[in-house]
């Protein structure tokens, strides 16, 4: 097993740690020890829950801040937006955090969803790590230099609004019909599908979006139609 170099990543994200066995377990999951039961050291699951509850702090501060006209509901769902699965990944994979992870062999082959969710767990670890190494400020700096910044993506393609709900809204209240949504493609292994849906009203097809999931790719065609009816 070749030896991680978590000095590598200290200097990618700017922050040397005091305690670089925190950074390690950070990068520790659950299922590398299970295989690897002579080695001492523990899994991120702990760092994770910390990671998690220091994430939602730091970006509600950030965004009562940047958005002082927004209500509660508006901000709460931008957070959720933001601290997501989906969004933690895409963050974890710009930071190559997929080259430092500590997986069995099993984990190490799925490359799907459910690394997805390793990434983002990992992320919030990573986090948890930094703030338990050197206080709030600095992971909230982490956090504000890394993740804050997807904010105008979701709100410029309003990824935090439940398109799906909105869609079926104005389509009721203007066209007295309530869409429906039907798998148009399914593409690659089950570990790793890609989703095509199509959404309806009546026998007219609106849309299509496509995601990871068939939720995910119903809001991505609920988007596309309230764009095409100009609804949004």
């Amino acid at each position: 097993m070749k030896e991680k170099d978590f000095g590598e990543f200290e200097r990618a994200i700017g922050i040397k740690f005091n305690d670089i066995d925190l950074l390690k377990q950070a990068f520790t999951h659950r299922s590398f020890l299970n295989e690897h039961k002579s080695l001492k050291g523990k899994h991120n699951e702990r760092l994770e829950f910390l990671g998690d509850a220091v994430l939602e702090l730091a970006i509600t501060h950030y965004l009562y801040n940047e958005y002082p006209d927004k209500n509660e509901g508006d901000l709460t769902s931008i957070r959720s937006a933001l601290v997501n699965a989906q969004t933690c990944a895409e963050v974890a994979k710009q930071l190559a955090v997929n080259d430092y992870l500590l997986l069995s062999k099993g984990e190490a082959k799925d490359i799907g969803r459910a690394r997805q969710y390793i990434l983002a767990n990992a992320l919030e670890a990573i986090i948890g790590a930094i703030y338990m190494d050197s206080g709030y400020n600095n992971a909230r700096d982490f956090i504000l230099k890394y993740i804050a910044p997807m904010t105008v993506k979701i709100v410029k393609e309003q990824l935090w609004v439940d398109a799906k709900s909105k869609f079926q809204e104005k389509a009721q209240d203007i066209a007295g019909v309530t869409p429906s949504y039907k798998t148009m493609k399914e593409v690659g292994p089950d570990h790793d599908k890609k989703f095509t849906v199509g959404v309806f009203l009546g026998d007219s097809l609106v849309s299509e979006g496509e995601g990871e999931s068939k939720q995910d790719a119903e809001q991505s065609a609920a988007r596309h139609a309230l764009k095409e009816k100009g609804w949004g």
